[in-house]
């Protein structure tokens, strides 16, 4: 006989109401965001000294914590580091055991734990004190052990954890990740990074892709669909096919007079035969810096109605030509 099943008197959500299941979840977010809002209400002026001072060391900034506050640390550092700013992870018991190598002469320390008790902190805080490296505390009190110890105390304050019993780090989990995107933007912010800077640390993924730069997919030098003014236009049709670049650009040495597309071809058709180069180029053609980001050059050529533009390197002097495809493919990475 199966043995009965024995429900915990702390079960009080029906499984299949789905309004209750509904209450449940998101309440959850509910009770996050209230956190949030209230921490952000505070405008507690230990989140700015901690952004300054991190700003201002020239070590890695050092995120330690273990369990969840672990968790949150690993993407603490993670975040500094996309956005420039040098930073590494710290398990708080491996630092007890040769992982405090990992700390510079000129490193912030930045600890996480909730409770502010946490024994494991021990060690690493005592090397803090005895090496002189400034530490951050991220916790619940100012009034706990880290809290008193930290050079600057984050408390965000006692909040009731999400989860039905209020044991499991959720709410706090999620408060510590959002202070800790406060931090990083902040830095980056005083370091002011740019989406260049940013895409030095991205190169990858469509994140990479979305801030190439044209002189990135741009063809240039040999690549190049080359002809004087007085070429015939017989051979200036051989130079756009052997070039694929659906144009040609009408050069008079390191001037350029013009640009020949499909276009220009098909409305110079009856005269097609008996023209040169300069006969039927465009003058002042559409052209933009290599440096302009790929998807606003494609915005360009979308709007103009045109595939191919002329590239300026406005810094060295000279010209490129960048074609639709190469945009879309670039993007396509």
């Amino acid at each position: 006989m199966p043995r009965p099943i024995i429900q915990s008197p702390h079960d009080t959500v029906d499984a299949a109401d789905p309004e209750s299941l509904e209450e449940v979840a998101f309440g959850v977010v509910q009770n996050e965001a209230d956190a949030m809002l209230r921490f952000a209400a505070n405008r507690d002026p230990a989140l700015i000294s901690a952004i300054r001072l991190i700003h201002a060391s020239t070590g890695p900034l050092i995120v330690a914590g273990i369990g969840k506050s672990g968790h949150i640390a690993h993407k603490i550092a993670s975040t500094f580091r996309s956005l420039g700013k040098r930073a590494a992870f710290l398990h708080a018991a491996e630092a007890s055991h040769g992982d405090l190598g990992i700390i510079h002469d000129d490193s912030v320390i930045l600890c996480l734990s909730n409770s502010g008790e946490t024994s494991e902190l021990s060690d690493l805080l005592h090397y803090c004190r005895a090496h002189g490296n400034p530490v951050i505390a991220m916790t619940s009190s100012a009034d706990s052990t880290l809290g008193q110890f930290a050079d600057i105390p984050i408390a965000y304050g006692k909040f009731r954890e999400a989860c039905r019993n209020g044991l499991a780090p959720t709410t706090t989990s999620t408060l510590s990740l959002a202070i800790g995107d406060a931090l990083a933007v902040g830095v980056s912010h005083l370091m002011n990074v740019m989406p260049e800077d940013f895409r030095r640390y991205h190169p990858g993924g469509k994140l990479g892709t979305r801030l190439l730069r044209v002189e990135d997919v741009m063809r240039k030098g040999d690549d190049l669909p080359i002809v004087a003014p007085d070429t015939p236009m017989s051979e200036v049709v051989i130079t756009i096919t052997q070039k694929a670049l659906g144009a040609a650009m009408v050069m008079d040495g390191d001037e350029l007079i013009g640009i020949i597309t499909d276009g220009d071809m098909r409305r110079n058709l009856p005269n097609l035969i008996h023209a040169s180069a300069a006969d039927v180029a465009t003058a002042d053609p559409v052209s933009i810096d290599k440096s302009m980001l790929v998807s606003d050059a494609l915005d360009v050529m979308g709007r103009l109605e045109i595939s191919v533009m002329v590239v300026r390197d406005d810094a060295e002097g000279g010209y490129g030509l960048v074609h639709i495809h190469h945009c879309t493919s670039g993007l396509a990475k």
